[in-house]
């Protein structure tokens, strides 16, 4: 960091005798037009690095230099001053052996501590004994380490408690970042950001709330993050769900529930038949199913650390195999028109009962009548349509059985075939002869005139 043609110099000074009355002068000179100023080359540096306190618009026949820790030019705290015409430089009090001063009056400060940071005076003198005062200011920051998130509460419950997060160490001039699942965190309803962004609050928090959390520390020079945090959130248990989902199952089979309620921690189960207590496990399972297995199961789920319950009941029926069932007709030949009547005689209860028509489920038409729990199909006036094989099938939750069929013929009804069969009257004998003459008489003139019209002769009058 060292300015063209200029050198670091060290040494004594023989005119700090007159620097007093160099400084009442200072009241009463001019000052040149360009202002003295210096520059910070970095303005924010890290710790162990060097800075330069570069010099700009000094005036030309300036004989010495003098450097001041602050504001302001205390002798108490003089870092350095320099001779121009014998470039010999003297330390001050508050001289470190980490600085050196160019002939240009430029102040490099080497291997800068967060002590270094603040104000820095530079004094200069001219040959006419005029002074002018500059400062310039430096920030030191640390190499920031990584950080880590400390909580206030290591299992917070869901809807009842809230839960403080903050990002240590605490640094000066550092910026305070949080991220949840990778996402940057600004100030909501319920997450809040106070101490300068170092405490992440959440008020009332939910099971939605687990993270994984971050914290991240930036300073001019270095950035860094923590380590993601997973919280620990209390909750539930929701209500259990009971599977299977089936009610209804076979005599002699095997019964398998298990149960389950989102809860952390884990919940505990226990089971409960027509209120009788079972098992203590989260899967239930009984062999060979009776009648006697019917009933209502009930399932517990306790967390222990909210010390809540809550319980699903499901109730089961075992049911025994069902029968056919045994289907009649009133008649299995029917004419057209007339009525029949099917019964379907199931030998189990609690069921119910489905019709089958070709061996699909029968579609009701206008003529059609159930009665009697649907064990009586009534055809009013039967059509040719209906005829075919009726099944009827009996069900219940677990079980379905089909009936003997019965096959529906349907012949032609008795007006139909007198209308057949009975022979013409003589009146309708007579008034076909007549229209038969009719015609062939109307035939014959027509052609007769069409034949003497072609030929241009006349007819008889």
């Amino acid at each position: 960091m060292q300015p063209p043609s200029a050198c670091p110099c060290r040494g004594g000074i023989p005119w700090q005798g007159i620097l007093l009355a160099v400084s009442l002068l200072t009241f009463w000179n001019p000052h040149p037009t360009a202002q003295l100023t210096i520059e910070p080359v970095p303005f924010d540096a890290a710790e162990g690095t060097d800075v330069l306190l570069l010099v700009h618009n000094a005036s030309q026949n300036i004989i010495g230099y003098n450097w001041f820790k602050g504001e302001t030019a205390d002798g108490r705290h003089e870092i350095i001053s320099y001779v121009v015409s014998t470039q010999v430089s003297t330390p001050g009090p508050a001289f470190s052996g980490r600085e050196k001063i160019y002939s240009n009056g430029s102040l490099l400060i080497q291997n800068v501590t967060q002590n270094d940071t603040g104000f820095y005076a530079l004094q200069t003198i001219t040959a006419n004994i005029r002074v002018e005062l500059a400062t310039g200011e430096f920030r030191v920051h640390e190499k920031l380490p990584k950080p880590n998130i400390i909580i206030n509460n290591s299992q917070p419950m869901e809807g009842e408690d809230s839960l403080a997060l903050t990002c240590e160490p605490e640094i000066n001039y550092a910026t305070y970042l949080w991220k949840i699942n990778n996402q940057m965190i600004l100030d909501g309803d319920r997450l809040k950001l106070f101490n300068n962004n170092r405490t992440l609050t959440l008020f009332n928090v939910t099971r939605n709330d687990t993270g994984p959390y971050e914290c991240e520390i930036q300073n001019p020079v270095s950035a860094n993050r923590s380590d993601p945090l997973t919280l620990n959130i209390s909750y539930g248990p929701d209500a259990p769900i009971i599977n299977p989902p089936d009610s209804h199952f076979r005599l002699g089979t095997n019964l398998n529930l298990s149960c389950h309620a989102d809860s952390n921690p884990p919940a505990q189960y226990s089971w409960f038949f027509n209120g009788r207590p079972l098992e203590s496990t989260q899967e239930l399972s009984i062999l060979n199913l009776s009648t006697n297995n019917s009933g209502s199961y009930v399932c517990v789920a306790h967390n222990p650390v909210t010390n809540l319950n809550r319980t699903t009941t499901k109730n089961i029926t075992i049911s025994e195999s069902l029968t056919p069932p045994h289907l009649t007709a009133s008649n299995t030949t029917v004419a057209e028109g007339e009525s029949v009547q099917l019964t379907c005689i199931p030998n189990d209860t609690e069921i119910s009962i489905q019709w089958l028509f070709n061996n699909n489920t029968l579609q009701l038409t206008d003529t059609m009548q159930l009665s009697l729990n649907n064990s009586i199909l009534t055809i009013n006036s039967v059509k040719k349509m209906d005829e075919g094989e009726y099944h009827c099938q009996v069900s219940n939750q677990v079980f379905s059985e089909k009936s003997n069929p019965i096959t529906l013929t349907v012949i032609a009804g008795p007006d139909r075939d007198n209308n057949i069969n009975q022979p013409l009257s003589p009146g309708a004998i007579a008034g076909i002869v007549i229209g038969v003459l009719a015609g062939v008489g109307l035939i014959a003139g027509l052609g007769y005139f069409l034949f003497f019209r072609k030929t241009g002769g006349s007819g008889p009058l």
